[in-house]
Parts: structure tokens; C-alpha cells; sequence
């Protein structure tokens, strides 16, 4: 997949849009066996050498209520992904992103990690709000 209408494309006939702007998409992914959804998002990014990247990444919770060492030892222990910070409506909150090279994306690839990154950031998420959502 070479460009991110390609992608695009792709996830329209996999994913539930939510919302859609040039180079950014909004998605509702199925997360575990529990009934659960967890938002997604996609957006296009430059590197500074020009290579085109895709951001995917799910908001996990507000940053203010976690100590900044465990979120750190947590994001030690993943495999796939890693924790940052974004803000959202004024509000630091957690994330957690993958960042793919347009090179290496395929249906197959995409698929897994939108579906990966939707299951991991729920898991995070229940685990930091003890089972809840943080909305």
C-alpha cells in the first residue's frame, strides 16, 4: 500500500468510520471477546527525509492520574507499539502508537496492527482505570 488513499480504501471495507479528515481517520475496532470497541486512529505522517509514515494509535488514559515511572516500565514491556503523550480537549492523556513505514504495509500488516493496537489499548486501559473506561 503506497498511499494513504490506498489505506483508506482498505479500511472502509474492514472498519467502522467515525470521522474522516484529508490524511487522518477515525475508527471504531472490536476489542476482545467482551463486547468492548476502542477507538483508532490513522494519519498520514513525513519524516524529515520525506519518507511517508502511518501513525495508527488509540487514546488510553488521561496522563494525570498515572505515575510517570510505571507508564515508562510499561511501555518497556511492549512489544508492539509504544506509550506517548498527546493532548485532547486541553487534557494530557496517554496513547499508545505504531508508527509504520508505507514500504512495509500490506492488507495483511495493516489489519493486524489496527486490531492489535484497538485489543492492547483496551487492555491498557482497563488495567489503568481498574476495569472501566476513563470517559
Amino acid at each position: 500500500m503506497e498511499t494513504f488513499a490506498a489505506i483508506q480504501s482498505h479500511i472502509k471495507s474492514r472498519f467502522q468510520i467515525v470521522h474522516e479528515e484529508p490524511f487522518m481517520l477515525g475508527l471504531e475496532v472490536p476489542a476482545g471477546k467482551s463486547g468492548r470497541r476502542q477507538s483508532v486512529f490513522l494519519a498520514e505522517l513525513k519524516g524529515p527525509d520525506g519518507r511517508r509514515f502511518l501513525r495508527i494509535e488509540t487514546t488510553v488514559a488521561p496522563l494525570g492520574a498515572h505515575d510517570a515511572e510505571k507508564c515508562l516500565r510499561v511501555n518497556m514491556m511492549l512489544r508492539t507499539g509504544y506509550l506517548a503523550v498527546g493532548d485532547m480537549e486541553g487534557v494530557a492523556f496517554l496513547k499508545l502508537c505504531e508508527n509504520l513505514s508505507y514500504s512495509a504495509i500490506s492488507e495483511s500488516i495493516l489489519d493486524y496492527y489496527i486490531t492489535r493496537i484497538a485489543e492492547l489499548g483496551d487492555n491498557i486501559e482497563q488495567t489503568l482505570t481498574r476495569g472501566g473506561d476513563w470517559f
